[in-house]
């Protein structure tokens, strides 16, 4: 079954939401700043692989994800939303 996301900004421009329509994280929020820490998560994890991802923030139905100031989002955008779709798939 797809999963269906909505990405959407945030106040930080080098962060994006992206909102999915099922739960991302059982309870409470998980903030990874490296892919050594995001052993635990598949799609953090999965996000880690592109180049460009900071850190990855998991809360319920949503994953924030921030990039570094010098990753455009044009060729992030599309490869992050792929990466959830298919760690959701």
């Amino acid at each position: 079954m797809t999963v269906n996301v909505q990405i959407s900004t945030t106040p930080n421009e080098h962060a994006l939401k992206f909102t999915l329509d099922r739960q991302v994280i059982e309870s409470g929020h998980k903030t990874y700043a490296n892919a050594e820490a995001a052993e635990e998560s598949t799609v953090a994890k999965t996000l880690f692989g592109l180049e460009g991802v900071a850190s990855v923030f998991l809360m319920a139905d949503f994953i924030t994800v921030t990039k570094s100031p010098e990753t455009n989002w044009d060729s992030l955008q599309p490869a992050a939303l792929a990466a959830i779709q298919s760690s959701f798939e």
